[in-house]
């Protein structure tokens, strides 16, 4: 991450400061957890955008040339096979400017980390 760049303190403050066609991709990527999560609040942790739900559910930021998706590890290794194709750790997926961003496989990580969530309340 830029350490150049200004802290945000919302999440249409931290889109804004990103070019056009980047904040396009961003605002779809919000659209898509808010309506999967909508009862997940938003907030900026770590500079990073993050929806929190009985924790943190997802972040997201972008970078120079893609922009990275912060399910936690669990809700990568529950889409393995559908995230080998992206550069990846244990705690990040990377979606490449240069492809489309598989909005259908966020929000099916989102569904899974949703449920996650969610079952913490029970405990």
């Amino acid at each position: 991450m830029d350490n150049t760049r200004p802290a945000f303190s919302t999440i249409d403050e931290y889109i804004a400061g990103f070019p056009a066609e980047i904040q396009e991709k961003l605002r779809e990527i919000r659209r898509v957890i808010h309506e999967t999560a909508p009862e997940a609040t938003e907030k900026i942790s770590y500079q990073m955008p993050t929806f929190f739900l009985n924790g943190n559910l997802v972040h997201f930021a972008a970078f120079k040339n893609h922009i990275g998706f912060y399910p936690a590890p669990t809700g990568l290794d529950a889409f393995k096979d559908e995230i080998a194709q992206y550069p990846h750790s244990k705690g990040a997926v990377q979606f490449p400017f240069d492809r489309p961003i598989p909005f259908d496989l966020v929000k099916r990580i989102v569904v899974f980390r949703r449920e996650e969530n969610l079952k913490k309340k029970k405990k």
